[in-house]
C-alpha cells in the first residue's frame, strides 16, 4: 500500500494548493450567505475530486497488468504525457503573473459570489475540482497510479480516501474553522485571501513544475 499512497500524496497536494478555489471559499465565508454557499461549495469540491479520481481509477484497469518487475511502457507514456501537460500549464501560469504594482485579474464569476445560492456554489465547486484542467490532470495521474499499483480493493479504497482528504483539505479547513469561530476567523481569512490573490500565478507555476517533473521522471522509470 505504501507505494500507492506515496504516488497519490504529491498529486493530492497539487489539487489542494489551488489558490483560486481557496479564494472563492474565503469570499463565500465573508459573504451574506456564508453558511449555505460555503457548505455547498465544499460539498461540490469533494464530489468533483471523488468523481475524477474514481473514474480514472476504473478506466486505468484497461491498462495491461504484467509482472511488477517488468517494464510498463504504456503506463510510462501516460505519465510522461501528463507531466509534459503540467509543464505547459506551469509555463502559462508563470507568463501570466501580474506585473509589479498591478492588480491581479480574477475570474469574473467571483463578483457574483455575494448573491450566489448554495446550489450554485455546489455546482461551482464541482466544476472547479473535476473539470479544471490542472485538477483534471492530477485526477488522471492519481487514478492511473491507483489503478496500476493497488493490489486489492481495500488498497484502492484507502488510496482514494487519502487522495480525497488531502486534496479537499485546503477548502475544508477554512470553511470548518470559520463556521466554528466566525468572529475570530474573519480577519485572518481576509489577509490570506489578499496574499493568495497576489501570489496565485507564482504558486501554481512552481507547483505544476515540480509535479510535472516528478511525473516525467516516474514515467521514464517505467521503461
Amino acid at each position: 500500500m505504501g507505494p500507492v499512497i506515496g504516488d497519490v500524496i504529491p498529486l493530492a497536494l497539487g489539487v489542494a494548493i489551488s489558490p483560486i478555489p481557496i479564494i472563492a471559499a474565503i469570499l463565500m465565508l465573508l459573504s451574506p450567505k456564508a453558511r449555505g454557499t460555503s457548505l455547498g461549495f465544499l460539498l461540490g469540491w469533494l464530489l468533483g475530486i471523488v468523481v475524477a479520481v474514481v473514474v480514472f481509477t476504473l478506466l486505468s484497469s484497461v491498462l495491461p497488468q504484467g509482472d511488477p518487475d517488468e517494464s510498463k511502457p504504456i503506463l510510462g507514456t501516460v505519465e510522461i504525457v501528463l507531466g509534459l501537460l503540467l509543464l505547459v500549464l506551469a509555463v502559462q501560469q508563470w507568463r501570466g503573473r501580474p506585473k509589479v504594482g498591478t492588480e491581479p485579474a480574477l475570474p469574473k464569476w467571483m463578483s457574483a459570489i455575494d448573491t450566489m445560492t448554495g446550489a450554485r456554489a455546489l455546482v461551482l465547486g464541482f466544476l472547479l475540482s473535476a473539470l479544471n484542467p490542472k485538477n483534471l490532470l492530477m485526477g488522471v495521474a492519481a487514478g492511473v497510479a491507483i489503478g496500476s499499483d493497488a493490489q486489492t480493493t481495500a488498497e484502492t479504497v484507502v488510496a482514494v480516501i487519502v487522495y480525497t482528504v488531502i486534496a479537499a483539505s485546503t477548502v475544508a479547513i477554512p470553511v470548518i474553522a470559520y463556521l466554528a469561530a466566525s468572529a475570530r476567523m474573519a480577519r485572518p481569512l481576509e489577509s490570506l485571501r489578499i496574499w493568495l490573490v497576489y501570489n496565485n500565478a507564482t504558486i501554481m507555476a512552481v507547483l505544476l513544475l515540480v509535479i510535472g517533473v516528478v511525473l516525467i521522471g516516474k514515467g521514464l522509470g517505467e521503461f
